[in-house]
């Protein structure tokens, strides 16, 4: 299953600028704020977390928020979801691929049951 997210970069930039950690916290945990280097790396996790949850076919709700979904970084750096996520979910895989250009963020997600 697939799931495809785009965001504005200045639209989390502006949650960021008016409530600085509390936008953040709002769908980040801990261990991933202090991934977040810039409003890109943030727009770009909230757009692979989008993606993660349309993938399942739930979109973000009640089955699915969006701290039941851990970003986690490999030994490359590249954005992967963490092993309790893929648990937690019942999946054999999830993979995300995460862009950025003109201003927008966008993650593509496949996932296998």
């Amino acid at each position: 299953m697939i799931g495809i997210d785009v965001i504005s970069v200045s639209r989390i930039e502006n949650m960021i600028n008016k409530f600085g950690d509390k936008a953040l916290k709002r769908y980040l945990n801990d261990n991933e704020i202090k991934l977040i280097k810039s409003p890109h790396t943030a727009a770009g996790f909230w757009a692979a977390k989008e993606a993660f949850s349309k993938a399942l076919g739930t979109g973000i709700g009640e089955e699915c928020s969006f701290l039941d979904i851990e970003i986690i970084k490999d030994k490359k750096g590249k954005p992967c979801f963490s092993s309790s996520t893929l648990e937690k979910f019942n999946l054999k895989q999830a993979d995300v691929s995460i862009s950025h250009d003109g201003g927008f963020a966008i993650a593509a997600v496949i996932i296998m049951k």
